[in-house]
């Protein structure tokens, strides 16, 4: 994976079910903003309806639906294109379903996730996005925030790359905490991404 300055890394984005795309969106303006040398050779969906979709025509972004019900044959299509496309490395963004320890072996880059809130706590099976915001508020937790991590074949429960910490002393409703936690995810994760190509390649 080693880099010349005149290089690109490649990336690939797992997006899933009906999200929006937020994460996709974020990490495209970052990239373009701040002129890193990080291109989104593609993205991908689990529904052809999912709004994801409609965001990579306006960004430019080509997009593959891969709604394949079988998890072996869903990820045997995304280990082609990776190796058409010469991904550097994988992104999930809203990607729900457990990555395979097969997958892992066979694709040979590295996948990193993001989560809304400070593993390990609030992590694992079943732990994602309003389910995740709920447990947080209802807890009385008085910080959240977002952690990027390598994906391993357990839920959430990878080397943690990039995490921060976000008040939400003032939240009144778990939504209030999804809204916080949101920002936080849009600002760190081109960072993460970024550093850890960077750190695989010196």
């Amino acid at each position: 994976m080693e880099r010349t300055a005149a290089e690109t890394w490649r990336i690939a984005v797992l997006t899933g079910g009906r999200g929006r795309g937020s994460n996709l969106r974020a990490l495209h303006r970052v990239f373009e903003e701040e002129a890193l040398p990080i291109e989104i050779g593609f993205a991908v969906a689990c529904d052809s309806q999912a709004p994801v979709v409609q965001l990579c025509c306006e960004l430019g972004i080509p997009c593959h639906i891969l709604d394949h019900k079988d998890c072996a044959q869903r990820e045997q299509a995304l280990l082609e294109l990776c190796q058409q496309e010469k991904i550097d490395l994988i992104a999930l963004a809203g990607y729900l379903k457990l990555v395979s320890a097969s997958f892992l072996a066979e694709v040979k880059i590295p996948v990193l996730n993001i989560h809304p809130a400070l593993l390990p706590a609030y992590g694992g099976k079943g732990m994602y996005g309003a389910k995740v915001h709920r447990a947080v508020f209802w807890a009385g937790e008085k910080h959240s925030g977002a952690t990027v991590h390598l994906v391993d074949p357990i839920f959430d429960h990878g080397e943690i790359i990039l995490q921060e910490k976000t008040d939400i002393s003032a939240c009144t409703c778990p939504d209030e905490v999804a809204a916080k936690v949101l920002e936080v995810e849009h600002r760190i994760y081109a960072r993460a991404i970024f550093s850890f190509l960077q750190r695989l390649s010196s």
